[in-house]
């Protein structure tokens, strides 16, 4: 089963042309290209496929269904400012996000595991809910009796770096603690997606 899926990732990521996986990463590498016999070829993309393209891209990255980004889509238009960069900042603000920011997992669908699986506390409470959406002063951790656990004194060691981007500036993390603070809101700029999000509002707005 995690084989299979592992394998999918690789192809899923090849197929969008970004890295969901440090493994797919390390296998686009050698294979820089579309999965499939005419994977090498030329394509001419149309508009709407360039534009759907850049809304799976983002849709994968956060590892969500379409139902989940069209619901944070609605909300995000109806906010004051620009729509593409507010659903990308309310999409950072998901817990599962900001555990695989603060460097307590190495990919996201592993940052989502660990909290449906009762290890993460926001403000002293449990939370079991990846779209729990963290707001700026709240302090998230590691329960205590999970810190003690491999993947977590892996975490804690700052093992998970090396596939990582940097830790970003809306995060004030103490990584021995296994605990993180969003300090502020994210904001697009510093959000390490890679999206064109003006390509998702235009998909949105057709």
């Amino acid at each position: 089963m995690a084989g299979n899926r592992s394998r999918k990732l690789v192809r899923e990521s090849r197929a969008l042309g970004i890295a969901l996986t440090p493994k797919a990463e390390k296998y686009m590498q050698r294979r820089p290209y579309r999965p499939g016999e005419h994977g090498r070829g030329r394509v001419k993309e149309s508009d709407y496929s360039i534009r759907l393209k850049e809304k799976q891209r983002l849709r994968a990255q956060y590892g969500i269904r379409e139902s989940q980004l069209r619901k944070v889509w609605d909300e995000a238009r109806r906010m004051d400012g620009l729509a593409g960069e507010n659903l990308v900042e309310l999409l950072e603000m998901r817990l599962d996000a900001l555990v695989l920011r603060a460097g307590f997992a190495r990919t996201i669908a592993q940052a989502r595991q660990v909290v449906v699986h009762r290890h993460i506390m926001v403000d002293g409470r449990l939370v079991d809910r990846p779209s729990f959406r963290v707001k700026p002063g709240q302090v998230v951790q590691v329960k205590p009796r999970s810190q003690t656990s491999p993947q977590f004194l892996v975490a804690a060691q700052g093992q998970h770096a090396d596939v990582l981007p940097a830790m970003p500036e809306y995060l004030k993390a103490d990584l021995t603690k296994l605990r993180f603070e969003l300090i502020r809101r994210p904001k697009r700029a510093e959000v390490p997606v890679i999206c064109d999000v003006q390509m998702v509002v235009e998909h949105y707005s057709r």
